[in-house]
């Protein structure tokens, strides 16, 4: 076992240029692991620190953060999530698990269902999948395209290239208005994927999150990979950075993402809103109003 990495660590897997990246020199483990009582430890004081920020972030009402998760099935977005907010109070929080698109869904454009769940101010807005599905799954099965009701002249040999475009201004459209976005896939091996699977296939707690189209969707692997790589190529950018995290630990994995979390916030120079001149003059009066009122 190795010694814990420095704070800040997560930035070795952060990407805001994707023109030289390559998904094939990503680690799916780390290259050091940690003492696994050791990383808990670890990760129990970031989640603090993240809930003393997000208080702060509440109060101050400027900033917002959008957390994006994107991974193969049985990666460990849900349990990441999971542990990374267990501190957050539950009002200046709001998680959403995007799954297939329903028929309404389908009648509005690719960013309708996700745009309409953007956090307001003070908030952190948690995705579970998101706009990226269009890039990845929708890719990969270029068929979904057919239920989008699409007018031809709009499925040009483009689409994907349009698509990263579209993502590209609405990310920057986020943070020009205050919306910090950190996008995260958690990086695991097909072989970490099928462990995962026969755990969830053994435990009567995990197996009902199991289902035969999961075995279907490993025969696509290598073009998921396609898929993310060049999602990541033509996404990532200073107002909406990718972090590539190695997900096959995931102690190690919930560690780096709590890392990036809390660096981000600690960024924002946030403040808890200070009384006017006046206002404070009268708290002494409101405090003798209140001390009487006890008395009496």
């Amino acid at each position: 076992m190795a010694a814990l990495p420095e704070t800040g660590f997560s930035d070795h897997f952060r990407i805001t240029n994707g023109k030289k990246f390559s998904l094939k020199k990503c680690l799916t483990d780390p290259d050091v692991e940690p003492d696994k009582k050791d990383a808990q430890k670890k990760l129990q004081e970031y989640v603090a620190g993240i809930a003393d920020l997000q208080n702060v972030l509440y109060a101050d009402n400027r900033w917002s953060l959008l957390l994006v998760f994107q991974a193969m099935d049985a990666a460990g977005k849900d349990s990441t999530i999971k542990n990374l907010l267990s501190g957050v109070n539950p009002q200046g929080c709001e998680v959403y698990s995007f799954k297939r698109p329903s028929e309404e869904e389908l009648g509005h454009d690719f960013l309708w269902r996700t745009s309409k769940c953007l956090p307001q101010r003070g908030n952190i807005g948690v995705f579970n999948r998101s706009y990226y599905e269009e890039t990845l799954v929708v890719r990969v099965h270029p068929t979904i395209l057919d239920g989008q009701h699409l007018p031809k002249a709009c499925l040009t040999e483009n689409i994907w290239d349009e698509r990263f475009e579209d993502i590209r201004h609405f990310e920057k459209h986020m943070d020009r208005n205050g919306t910090k976005v950190l996008k995260f896939f958690l990086h695991i091996s097909l072989e970490e994927q099928k462990k995962r699977f026969l755990e969830r296939l053994d435990n009567p707690a995990k197996n009902w999150k199991f289902e035969s189209a999961d075995l279907e969707e490993r025969k696509f692997w290598n073009e998921y990979m396609h898929a993310y790589e060049e999602t990541i190529k033509n996404t990532a950018s200073e107002a909406g950075p990718w972090y590539v995290i190695p997900g096959n630990d995931k102690p190690y994995a919930r560690l780096a993402v709590a890392d990036a979390v809390l660096q981000t916030l600690q960024s924002l120079d946030l403040s808890y809103p200070t009384l006017e001149k006046e206002e404070q003059k009268n708290l002494a009066g409101y405090k003798t109003q209140l001390e009487l009122e006890a008395q009496g």
